[in-house]
């Protein structure tokens, strides 16, 4: 038995092209353009090429892109007064603050301050606490966690009733995807670094979503039979065969899990893609927010 691979550029480009459709329906119908800031603090190569990224996907889906760059040693004043002016700002849908900042800055407080009809990567703690309780929809869901969940749906894995097992307790992945889950009435196990007997937690699951940043940590052995699995990690393993001397691979090890699962994502080419469509989404999402409360 082989897997059968979850395409999430196949799925993202499906999003994008609905998120893409909607803004010109919007641009026609009220003459309103959705508009997506991201502040990035330093000059940290990755997240400069991720916040490249995310503009260049708003100006293909026809969404306005306001860049804003604070240096390295920028003051946590600084920052919170950027977010302010953006909050303030009515061209501004969703703000973005592209982590990890610099060490000394108050990540939590910067976060905070973005409004919440603007948190377009749902980490305000209102949309956090709306997400976790029950018969409570938050504003934006997280996009990673967001994207997760899609990827199952359209892939036809059903998730109520599913046994799901979440390896990770981040605050970006594992939690909300765990909270994600369990709203879809799968009934959730969260294991991390201190769990007991892993292996025989991830055995029993029905869907796997492996978020621990730990190379290739889940094999074949540990998957149950037709069990669908999704890989968020993304890790840099040494390759003196490729080019710049390793290649990219997840946190499963795709070669032994594909031979046992019933699903699969790949790294690079699953998980990843969906993040910035969901992101567009949640955008999207906020523009019509903002549109029906000027059109009260």
């Amino acid at each position: 038995m082989t897997a059968s691979i979850i395409d999430g550029k196949v799925i993202a480009e499906r999003v994008r092209e609905q998120v893409r459709q909607a803004v010109a329906r919007m641009q026609e119908d009220y003459g309103y353009t959705p508009g997506l800031a991201t502040v990035l603090v330093g000059e940290n190569p990755a997240s400069t090429t991720y916040v490249r990224s995310k503009r260049k996907t708003c100006e293909e889906l026809g969404i306005r892109s306001v860049g804003s760059e604070l240096p390295a040693d920028a003051t946590q004043q600084q920052v919170e007064h950027l977010v302010a002016a953006l909050n303030a700002d009515p061209a501004v849908n969703g703000i973005l603050v592209q982590l990890p900042l610099p060490k000394h800055l108050d990540e939590e407080a910067v976060l905070n301050s973005i409004s919440l009809e603007k948190d377009v990567d749902g980490f305000h703690p209102v949309n956090i606490g709306r997400l976790a309780m029950k018969g409570r929809d938050p504003l934006f869901i997280p996009c990673t966690p967001y994207g997760c969940i899609v990827l199952l749906e359209e892939s036809g894995i059903p998730i109520r009733g599913a046994e799901a097992v979440i390896v990770g307790r981040s605050n970006i992945v594992g939690l909300p995807v765990a909270m994600l889950l369990q709203k879809r009435d799968a009934t959730v196990t969260i294991c991390h670094s201190r769990t007991r007997d892993l292996a025989e937690h991830v055995r029993r699951a029905d869907i796997v979503i492996a978020a621990i940043g730990q190379t290739e940590m889940i094999t074949g052995d540990m998957i149950k039979p037709g069990a669908a699995v999704i890989d968020v990690g993304i890790n840099q393993k040494p390759d003196p065969t490729a080019k710049r001397g390793y290649r990219l691979v997840g946190d499963v090890d795709f070669e032994s899990v594909k031979e046992v699962a019933g699903a699969i994502t790949p790294v690079p080419g699953g998980v990843g893609p969906m993040t910035i469509a969901m992101l567009m989404k949640n955008t999207l999402r906020a523009a019509e927010i903002a549109l029906a409360k000027r059109d009260r």
